[in-house]
């Protein structure tokens, strides 16, 4: 096995699974680390953050751990599919910079990400976390598109 890992992004959707069967067709047994960068807060969780009953660091905790949890099933199916993985979760925004941060701090050979095929107006006002890691990655990026070719 290569001794430096593939770093494969994990958000628990369809799309993120078919990038782990894609990228284990073509990149075969080898280290990876599988990524869930959770929001610091959610639109809704920067509202209640400001009240007085909610502890200052309570949402970034539970996203801390949603991230962690998510990661965990991701390099479970991960290791199904032939790779030696290791789940990690972390917070950052825009994901995009936490994913190629991660990448940079474990020099990974490629990022995988699985795309949601947007286009058009769609992908402007939803943005593509895919585009963004292809075009600030000093690395080779895999994008797999959805298993049905469009979303």
């Amino acid at each position: 096995m290569p001794d430096n890992p593939i770093l494969i992004c994990y958000d628990g959707s369809k799309e993120a699974t078919h990038a782990i069967d894609a990228a284990a067709a073509l990149l075969g047994r080898r280290r990876a680390v599988v990524l869930d960068i959770g929001p610091l807060l959610t639109a809704a969780e920067s509202l209640a953050a400001v009240s007085s009953v909610v502890p200052g660091d309570a949402f970034e905790d539970l996203n801390e751990t949603a991230a962690k949890d998510n990661a965990r099933d991701g390099a479970t199916h991960a290791r199904q599919a032939g790779f030696a993985a290791e789940a990690r979760g972390e917070l950052d925004t825009p994901t995009w910079e936490g994913i190629i941060s991660v990448a940079d701090e474990i020099d990974a050979d490629a990022i995988v990400l699985g795309s949601r095929g947007y286009t058009g107006a769609r992908e402007f006002f939803e943005g593509s976390v895919s585009h963004q890691v292809a075009a600030h990655a000093h690395r080779p990026v895999l994008i797999v598109p959805p298993a049905n070719g469009r979303a």
